[in-house]
């Protein structure tokens, strides 16, 4: 209704996750960084938790869009509570995989031949699951051990797990959990916004519908606003909505804190309006380090309060490229090497063949061509991690924007 009476061209504040509507506060663009910072390791888990309605989900799929479909292979799912075995058909499915019998068996076969498949390919694989804290310890296990499926040394899948904030409390403490905190690559808690966020949040969102100045806004209505939320979008959306609402039915232009009062008022009348309680601190997780360095510090403590996330981006994408091209010349050198082993049966099987001695050498140096291709990606692999880390530093520390100006 408000829609057209305002002359907006869609609706700005639905309660539904939409990337169309991204807005990047402090909170989703340090958000951001972790999670480009993650990906770029091509291995792992990266977490990201919220309380419900700060835009975890907008965040991810606000990501997904920017990523090139011929490169990563994405399935998400929302979980409810499973156990091991289910998550793993779950899985399954979220691909898009037929599994033959029930079994935990099958369905481990078949994410295990698809990975494969998506490898050979030059895809990297990502599985998002969302609503992590329904999960049971044991399907949470069960995720860590799909990460152990490998092509040579080079991990197959990669996860991001999104919680509420019990997930990450899960995750700290549970005892059964170690294994998989080791392969923690980022992780990142979204708080709620500031004050000064909550304007621009509102208005970025009108302009997305095409918003004229139409209505317009008592400023402390904002500060109000986020009084009533405590900054968490979705409780932001719930009430500029009905103040909208409001609006058009009063056939308003000037939205005030009269009517904001008169909202708030009907939400506890009706008790839709969530009350807002004060979070506690939550203690960061530590990144896993590359195998055989020294752990790393927290990767929550680097500073990305000012990093450039363009720049950032671009900087992940040429990383990736650079790892995808090295990941090609292993798939390359395994292929050769396959070739050489059928060469050598059809060799044998003619034994008289003089070329026997000389095909078996040149099998023998293949095969530590392959090796040696393995360990120069694995030290390559390590040195993009640390120029990652110094990049971000680089960019967030304000250097690099001042010598792009």
């Amino acid at each position: 209704m408000f829609d057209q009476f305002y002359g907006f061209e869609g609706r700005p504040f639905q309660l539904t996750p939409d990337p169309t509507f991204y807005f990047e506060s402090a909170t989703h663009r340090k958000a951001l960084s972790y999670l480009g910072y993650g990906l770029a390791q091509g291995e792992g888990f990266v977490v990201i938790t919220g309380e419900v309605g700060a835009g975890k989900s907008t965040l991810v799929s606000h990501l997904m869009a920017s990523i090139d479909p011929a490169r990563l292979t994405a399935a998400c799912i929302v979980t409810s509570a499973l156990d091991g075995e289910a998550i793993v058909h779950v899985v399954a499915q979220a691909f898009g995989l037929p599994v033959a019998g029930h079994d935990k068996a099958s369905a481990l076969g078949a994410i295990e031949g698809f990975l494969h498949a998506e490898a050979r390919a030059g895809r990297r694989c990502l599985l998002i699951v969302d609503e992590a804290q329904n999960l049971a310890i044991d399907a949470v296990e069960e995720l860590r051990m799909l990460s152990n499926f490998q092509l040579g040394s080079h991990p197959l899948l990669q996860t991001l797990l999104l919680g509420q904030p019990e997930f990450r409390a899960t995750l700290l403490e549970s005892p059964l959990l170690e294994q998989l905190r080791q392969r923690v690559i980022a992780t990142h808690h979204l708080t709620a916004m500031e004050p000064r966020e909550v304007q621009a949040y509102v208005e970025h969102r009108l302009n997305c519908v095409g918003w004229k100045g139409n209505p317009g806004f008592d400023q402390r209505v904002f500060a109000e606003v986020h009084e009533a939320t405590g900054g968490i979008p979705r409780r932001i959306n719930q009430i500029v909505n009905r103040l909208l609402l409001l609006g058009a039915v009063e056939q308003r232009s000037l939205i005030d804190l009269d009517m904001l009062h008169e909202v708030l008022g009907e939400l506890d009348e009706d008790g839709t309006r969530t009350l807002v309680c004060p979070s506690e601190p939550v203690a960061e997780v530590a990144m896993a380090a590359p195998s055989g360095q020294a752990p790393a510090r927290p990767v929550d403590a680097l500073p990305v309060d000012s990093l450039d996330a363009k720049a950032a981006m671009a900087l992940i994408e040429a990383a990736l490229a650079d790892r995808d091209s090295q990941i090609d010349e292993l798939q390359h050198a395994v292929l050769e090497l396959a070739a050489n082993v059928e060469r050598q049966k059809d060799t044998v099987a003619a034994s008289e063949d003089p070329r026997v001695a000389a095909l078996l050498d040149q099998l023998a140096q293949s095969a530590t061509r392959t090796a040696q291709l393995e360990a120069r990606l694995e030290e390559q692999e390590r040195t993009l991690r640390h120029t990652l880390t110094m990049l971000i530093e680089w960019f967030e520390g304000g250097q690099g924007q001042r010598q792009a100006a």
